[in-house]
């Protein structure tokens, strides 16, 4: 059992900070502030109803909302890709690009496998997100509108409803708790189609 702790804390993203040169720039309270603003001010609450906020898709401008991806009763998860793989037979999967957590021009991280500015609009929106849609082939990615309605954390919906609430990353994503509520899922559907 304790293999098995060590493995689920192991896909949790390690909390290490690069650059500590710049840990106390001015550019990196600026980061710290509005993260905690972006946590305060979020409609998304575990148990209550999902927020359903304008998204755009990378193929098609037509903007859609975060629910429109939910189909029937599956979870929905809206993640980083990572912590979606191995459920897409339980659960489908949105990853949802916001606005750039280390621009290029801001709080620049130089470990960034890419150096990308704050967006200005939304087509810089959209293009930074096609670089991800090349690393994560196969799962749905939107957008973020300009208006940054989406939250920034992980979550799984189901029924309209936030069923799983994780925190904003890098030190809140426990992808090891997010994949838990997914096993246990799997596992209660696995029960009831046995009492069947």
């Amino acid at each position: 059992e304790d293999e098995e702790d060590d493995e689920e804390e192991d896909e949790d993203p390690p909390l290490c900070i690069s650059d500590n040169n710049r840990m106390f720039s001015w550019e990196s309270l600026k980061a710290v502030f509005h993260g905690h603003k972006l946590d305060w001010m979020k409609s998304a609450r575990l148990g209550h109803d999902a927020p359903n906020s304008e998204v755009v898709p990378l193929a098609d401008p037509k903007r859609k909302r975060v629910l429109d991806f939910a189909l029937a009763q599956r979870p929905l998860l809206t993640a980083v890709h990572e912590a979606s793989q191995g459920y897409a037979d339980i659960a489908d999967a949105l990853v949802i690009y916001i606005e750039e957590a280390h621009p290029s021009d801001g709080w620049i991280s130089s470990d960034a496998p890419y150096q990308i500015r704050q967006h200005r609009s939304l087509e810089e929106r959209l293009s930074a997100a096609r670089l991800m849609a090349w690393e994560a082939p196969g799962c749905a990615i939107v957008a973020d509108s300009m208006e940054n309605s989406s939250n920034s954390a992980l979550y799984i919906v189901q029924d309209g409803k936030v069923v799983y609430q994780g925190g904003r990353g890098p030190e809140g994503y426990r992808i090891s708790e997010l994949r838990h509520w997914l096993d246990q899922y799997r596992k209660r559907l696995r029960d009831a189609v046995i009492r069947v």
